[in-house]
């Protein structure tokens, strides 16, 4: 059975609130969905290239139940979360794949060895980072809304309550900011 999203948000809340039952009752739900998210991200990449799934949900579920400080307002905020994590996880990965191929000493993230990630794919998430880097300081707002909808894998309207703007204004935003991102990606 799925959870409803409002049953989630009160395991999240108790969570927060340092109830460890919630969090033994909410981890196997959200991994599930984790996974279910990383599996929709990996499905829109190129053919030829390949990442477990499993290995990027295993190191983003790991930092999640890592959180102490953080309290969580719902289900929409957590996934937010996890979008920020799974980046960043890629990121530092592809970056380790690039020093690697040119002779760096950069030190390996914590990810399952079973990773595989082409130098081209590499080069792709670096280039993808490096403008969204560049739009956030532009537009700290449509960078958010690229993380939560390309790598959280969140609808418009979920990103729009991480947010707490319209559905409107995120739609408009991801329009502008794929267009931006677009732009600035080839034309480096």
């Amino acid at each position: 059975m799925t959870p409803s999203p409002q049953q989630l948000t009160e395991l999240l809340v108790a969570w927060g609130d340092g109830d460890r039952a919630a969090l033994d009752k909410l981890m196997p739900l959200v991994y599930e969905e984790l996974r279910r998210l990383a599996h929709k991200y990996m499905g829109r990449e190129r053919a030829g290239n390949t990442l477990q799934t499993s290995a990027l949900v295993h190191e983003a579920y790991l930092r999640l139940i890592d959180q102490r400080e953080v309290h969580w307002q719902n289900r929409a905020h957590f996934f937010g979360i996890a979008a920020q994590m799974m980046r960043r996880i890629l990121v530092d990965y592809a970056r380790s794949r690039n020093n690697q191929k040119r002779g760096g000493g950069a030190p390996r993230i914590a990810l399952d060895e079973a990773v595989i990630v082409s130098e081209e794919r590499a080069a792709d998430v670096v280039a993808l980072d490096d403008a969204l880097k560049s739009l956030a300081k532009i537009d700290e707002r449509k960078s958010q809304i690229v993380e939560l909808r390309f790598f959280g894998g969140l609808s418009i309207e979920e990103t729009a309550e991480v947010l707490k703007v319209s559905p409107g204004t995120v739609m408009r935003d991801w329009t502008l900011a794929k267009a931006w991102l677009k732009r600035a990606v080839t034309s480096e």
